[in-house]
């Protein structure tokens, strides 16, 4: 090859590796939602609360094996998001902000999106492969999920409330991604995932209702997204009651027979999912884009304090706690064995 013609390859090179041509592809793959991964990071703490119970040697959870798992749980989730843009490309075209994503606006062509869906499906499913067999599997219904809620003929996001439900099924499936990182051979308390996919459905109905006032034409929402043909403001408010009330009971539970200092816990839990619908009612809200969050600083700040509290009091004893509630915390814990 001719120095001229090898200058032009190398220019070619460079401009195909460059962040221009990649940002689109880039984008589809929505990494900036991976903040919602910090649900496993729950199920790691919480597995390792019970594992310190048993007094035992721990089964995994070593900085290697989170480093993977974290890897691998982005690189499906990502291959979710992107079956998502290709099947809500058509009805992204009637969305005033969603009709400039690289898939809607042309920019990435289909053939080369669903390649790059099996490819990150793949590579996470195949490191998800080098943990254990219940993170594998469990990493196989996250992706399960993503065909539900996306491909027809189930396409749940299409119904009122099932959209929701299975959509917010993520939450407590990555809380079990994280707890299997520790203790593969067992399952937490069902009150707990009970909690987490209440806590992803009261987040997600938000979602649903900050979207509906943004897009403020009941006739254009209902064109962007099947579900808004029944939705309206006053029934997503009440579904989002009926979530956060789920949770609660879930959570009380969970407490009472597991861990009696969260109680400490539930007036800032309060305080937050308050915040977090103050946040939902403004007028083009954040709720909407949940990767966004971060520019409500004040909730930010908020969410970091629950974290540090629940830590704290997920290993400090305080025995006086269940004296005042004259509740005691069982000194076995028994855990759902996996056969």
């Amino acid at each position: 090859m001719s120095e001229t013609g090898m200058q032009k390859h190398s220019g070619a090179t460079k401009r195909f590796l460059s962040c221009g041509f990649l940002l689109p592809f880039i984008r589809i793959a929505r990494p900036d939602n991976w903040f919602k991964n910090v649900f496993m990071v729950a199920g790691v703490v919480l597995a390792y609360f019970f594992q310190f119970n048993f007094a035992r040697t721990p089964a995994g959870g070593g900085p290697g094996s989170f480093i993977i798992a974290l890897v691998s749980l982005c690189l499906v989730a990502s291959g979710n998001y992107v079956i998502n843009g290709i099947l809500d490309a058509p009805t992204d075209r009637h969305h005033p902000v969603k009709k400039f994503r690289p898939i809607p606006s042309g920019e990435v062509s289909l053939a080369v999106a669903y390649a790059e869906w099996i490819l990150l499906i793949a590579l996470g499913l195949l490191l998800a492969l080098l943990l254990n067999q219940a993170f594998f599997w469990t990493s196989v219904a996250l992706f399960i999920m993503g065909l539900v809620y996306n491909v027809p003929p189930l396409r749940s996001k299409e119904y009122p409330y099932v959209d929701v439900l299975t959509e917010s099924v993520n939450n407590p499936i990555r809380l079990l991604l994280g707890w299997f990182i520790v203790l593969p051979h067992e399952l937490p308390p069902l009150s707990l995932v009970m909690v987490f996919w209440m806590m992803g459905a009261f987040f997600m109905a938000s979602k649903r209702l900050a979207e509906y006032r943004t897009i403020g034409s009941p006739e254009v929402a209902r064109a962007y997204r099947s579900s808004f043909r029944h939705y309206n403001e006053h029934r997503l408010l009440l579904s989002m009651f009926f979530y956060a009330s789920f949770a609660a009971l879930m959570l009380g539970i969970f407490i009472t027979h597991y861990r009696v200092e969260l109680i400490l816990m539930v007036p800032l839990l309060a305080g937050f999912l308050t915040y977090y619908l103050s946040v939902t009612l403004k007028m083009d809200s954040t709720a909407q884009n949940p990767e966004k969050l971060y520019r409500e600083k004040g909730l930010m700040w908020y969410l970091l304090l629950c974290m540090a509290v629940f830590v704290f009091l997920m290993f400090m004893d305080i025995p006086s706690v269940g004296k005042i509630f004259n509740l005691q915390t069982p000194e076995t814990m028994q855990l759902w064995k996996i056969r």
